[in-house]
């Protein structure tokens, strides 16, 4: 049986990196970059029968007085600008960089293939929204683990959970990709499916620690908790993951925030739930647990 605690030391480190990661990949980058959603503006998806530069594309719409203009690849032969400024009709302004890209560049036909307005307003109802939903699925998980198993798990899970997500977060500010409503989403239901490993895993131990009266560390205990459910875990996760891969392969570059945000939470969360949510679970363990029930700790390395 492998002895997955003993490993804690280096999972620790590497969530210590993460974190360091990401707060300097944030410095660097000024923060994250938003879609229009939580910006406001205008996007406008443009398709070309012949290779265009993008800095030529950017060039001639700044030249037309646009401002804020950010060009981007996305997809073969598509492109995506986006302008912090928002029509009245966003059809209309689509048009007008159609018009506009058509009698810069001769000979070179461009389809409008999309345009679609956020105001500003609603910019700022999105964000908040996005924020409160992730910090109360945070909170209803820590509830509901701290009244069904004891508070030393809710903070193994609660912990494992902020693993992931500073993960997912640090993989976009590392590609320079923008957070937008479907990768909030996709976050929420990596939580969902991280916990759920952890929490099978946390009723084995539950199990195990009413099973054995003495003789029996608790290290022992979660490792044996752990790997009786090693396989269930994996496969489920191989599964998952082949269904996420072929949306990231096949799906188009409308689905690639999502689908990629859905394969690192399902790679990194069963890691966590692993490597991360027993190994911190045990740590507050032997700190008030085992003094609860009136022993000495139980916990050896």
């Amino acid at each position: 049986m492998v002895d997955f605690i003993k490993y804690r030391v280096f999972s620790f480190s590497f969530f210590v990196l993460v974190i360091v990661a990401f707060a300097g990949l944030y410095y660097y980058r000024g923060g994250f970059k938003y879609s229009i959603d939580f910006t406001g503006g205008t996007a406008v998806t443009v398709r070309f029968d012949k290779p265009v530069a993008l800095g030529q594309v950017r060039d001639i719409l700044k030249n037309d007085s646009l401002k804020n203009v950010e060009v981007s690849e996305f997809d073969r032969g598509d492109v995506r600008i986006r302008i912090q400024e928002v029509s009245l009709e966003s059809t209309g302004l689509g048009q007008k960089i159609q018009e506009t890209l058509v009698k810069a560049l001769p000979g070179v036909q461009v389809l409008l293939l999309q345009s679609e307005q956020v105001s500003s307003s609603i910019e700022h109802t999105l964000m908040w929204n996005a924020i409160k939903a992730i910090l109360l699925a945070l909170l209803a998980i820590l509830g509901y683990i701290f009244i069904r198993f004891r508070f030393s798990f809710a903070v193994g899970a609660i912990v494992a959970l902020i693993h992931d997500t500073f993960i997912i977060l640090t993989a976009f500010l590392l590609l320079d990709w923008e957070i937008s409503i479907d990768v909030i989403a996709a976050i929420l239901m990596i939580l969902g499916y991280s916990n759920n490993d952890t929490i099978v895993i946390f009723a084995r131990i539950r199990e195990r620690m009413k099973s054995y009266v003495g003789g029996r560390s608790m290290v022992e205990i979660a490792n044996e908790a752990i790997y009786s459910t090693l396989s269930r875990t994996l496969l489920t996760s191989f599964a998952t993951t082949l269904v996420v891969l072929s949306i990231l392969v096949f799906g188009g570059e409308s689905l690639r925030a999502l689908s990629f945000t859905l394969f690192i939470g399902i790679v990194f969360g069963t890691y966590s739930s692993i490597f991360i949510a027993s190994p911190i679970m045990l740590v507050f363990y032997r700190e008030k647990d085992s003094k609860k029930e009136g022993r000495e700790s139980v916990i050896v390395s």
